[in-house]
């Protein structure tokens, strides 16, 4: 390979998986954050309930996030992100399309331009202002901290999440059991699949921040979970794997590739983004680290494997 071969090699790569130092762009993400959790409150006050609370994240799309069609009445309407027009969109059935201004501004001053835009659409919806899962927890009418935008560093947040989803749903192909979509949870602000072996767990003993009811029946069966963080908690996008409950020997399971790593405190595997985003062949990099924490789990946890696995590429 030439050096010009491997420098448009190196730009295309980094046009999929761009980097994305936290650094950078932390106070954006902690903004987008609260705005999301805005949207996703008012999704959970209006969607009924579905199992692990399968009804409230968001979901990637090709120009960023949506909630899909929330239930309003005999209405419909949806909420998206765009983040090539930096605009959010409430978009009903009655086919109005309401933009609102992706930009820096504070996240009260979007709670109300929020709330105002429903109320004009005839929405009348009430949410608890208060985020959750997270340490400091202003209230969204009153919070005027955080107002930063990057509009070029959320679109590649977002780049990489199309890149994960994909890959998220071609590891989620591999299995037959009970298998949760591909979900953009709003609260931890990370995308997430999990898998379940169909046993029922003993209760999830308590998570800071977040109500024990809601973590008890997120947790109710036996799971193994997989996600990526753009940044919250580790201070670097990266990868993560868990299993609940924990089976002994987990934490000293030989996982790939070879820069994740057991971390004791999360109680979860972890894989840095840099090391998928640089490696030769990013997909299957990750491939590797779905799959072989999905087995470490499996296979001390005892899961029934013939009968919830079939090939990626079976039909």
């Amino acid at each position: 390979m030439t050096g010009t071969q491997r420098t448009e090699e190196s730009a295309s790569r980094d046009s999929l998986w761009p980097r994305l130092p936290l650094e950078a762009w932390e106070e954006t993400n902690e903004t987008l954050h609260m705005w999301a959790q805005i949207i996703g409150k008012i999704r959970l006050k209006l969607a009924p309930m579905v199992n692990h609370w399968w009804q409230v994240p968001l979901y990637v799309t090709t120009r960023g996030l949506s909630t899909s069609p929330i239930p309003y009445g005999s209405r419909v309407f949806q909420i998206d992100f765009d983040f090539f027009t930096n605009d959010m969109h409430i978009l009903t059935d009655m086919g109005e399309d309401r933009p609102i201004a992706l930009r820096p501004r504070s996240v009260a001053d979007f709670y109300r331009a929020t709330m105002d835009t429903l109320k004009s659409l005839g929405i009348e919806v009430s949410i608890w202002t208060t985020p959750v899962e997270v340490e400091e927890r202003i209230p969204f009418e009153l919070d005027t901290k955080h107002v930063n935008y990057n509009h070029r560093y959320v679109r590649s947040c977002w780049r990489v999440l199309s890149q994960v989803d994909r890959v998220m749903k071609q590891f989620r192909s591999g299995f037959i059991g009970k298998v949760s979509p591909v979900n953009f949870f709003w609260g931890s602000f990370d995308l997430a699949v999990t898998r379940f072996s169909g046993r029922r767990a003993p209760v999830h003993g308590p998570v800071p921040n977040i109500a024990h009811f809601v973590v008890a029946e997120a947790y109710s069966h036996e799971v193994s979970s997989c996600g990526f963080w753009p940044g919250a908690g580790l201070g670097m996008p990266a990868f993560y794997a868990y299993a609940y409950p924990e089976p002994e020997g987990f934490d000293r399971y030989p996982v790939q590739p070879e820069e994740a790593y057991y971390h004791p405190d999360l109680r979860e595997f972890i894989l840095p983004y840099d090391a998928v985003r640089t490696a030769e062949s990013p997909d299957e990099t990750l491939l590797s680290f779905f799959e072989s924490t999905y087995e470490a789990a499996a296979n001390l946890g005892k899961w029934d494997r013939a009968s919830l696995e079939r090939s990626r590429t079976g039909k």
